[in-house]
């Protein structure tokens, strides 16, 4: 565990064999027995479930999603797509997609963008991205309920490994979002995205905030306007 990153931010246990995973916590276990167990079937283990690997460590996680969660992610990839068509710019998008590196890592984020790229140097096909035939997406995004603190904790450190050049974090909770921007193997936080040059990360609490009271094609017209407000 890397030593820099407050316990309380992440939860932990021993594996000893794929029968004793624990969803939704960090535990040790070697590239290969990550593998065979985000493989596995069984009903009662990981079946449809979200796997990261980092450092030694791995951690799968349930992908059902509640009402709030899932209405989020609807919005943060509806309004993305809106912020690139109206620039104009290049963006490819990509839901729950696996990453890879190595045989090192592996993250499995709600949302993924590829922004500026032409269409030949896109992933193609249904297996993993590798990172070793293609360059990282620019922007990742999780959308946080109960994971939040480890979405900002250890994941944000394996997002940094991957090379990817922005990453957001939704609190789902708190309808708001929190943004990295990554370079030298680090991050910092961010108020205007990089990746998508002058989008204010406010713009996405307040389009988050409006889902409790507006409908998504009010809050759409109420994006139109902010984005075209833009020089």
């Amino acid at each position: 565990m890397p030593a820099s990153l407050p316990q309380s931010t992440i939860q932990l246990e021993s594996i000893n064999h794929s029968s004793n995973i624990i969803l939704d916590h960090w535990q040790r276990g070697t590239w290969e027995e990550f593998i065979e167990i985000a493989q596995q079937t069984n009903p009662d283990n990981c079946q449809n479930s979200r796997g990261y690997y980092y450092n030694g460590w791995m951690r799968l996680e349930h992908t059902r999603s509640g009402a709030d969660q899932a209405r989020s992610h609807a919005m943060v990839a509806s309004l993305v797509g809106l912020y690139a068509a109206l620039a104009p710019m290049k963006l490819a998008g990509y839901v729950n997609p696996i990453i890879q590196r190595c045989q090192q890592q592996q993250a499995q984020p709600h949302l993924a963008f590829y922004i500026d790229r032409d269409l030949k140097d896109l992933p193609t096909g249904n297996a993993p991205i590798d990172l070793d035939c293609f360059d990282p997406p620019s922007l990742v995004v999780e959308v946080g309920a109960s994971s939040f603190a480890d979405d900002v904790g250890m994941k944000r450190l394996l997002y940094e490994r991957l090379g990817v050049a922005e990453y957001w974090v939704v609190n789902v909770e708190a309808r708001s979002i929190i943004g990295f921007a990554i370079a030298d193997r680090g991050s910092r936080e961010i108020q205007v995205s990089q990746v998508l040059p002058g989008l204010e990360l406010s713009i996405i609490t307040e389009a988050l905030q409006r889902l409790d009271r507006e409908d998504d094609g009010q809050i759409t017209r109420w994006l139109i306007d902010q984005f075209q407000e833009k020089p």
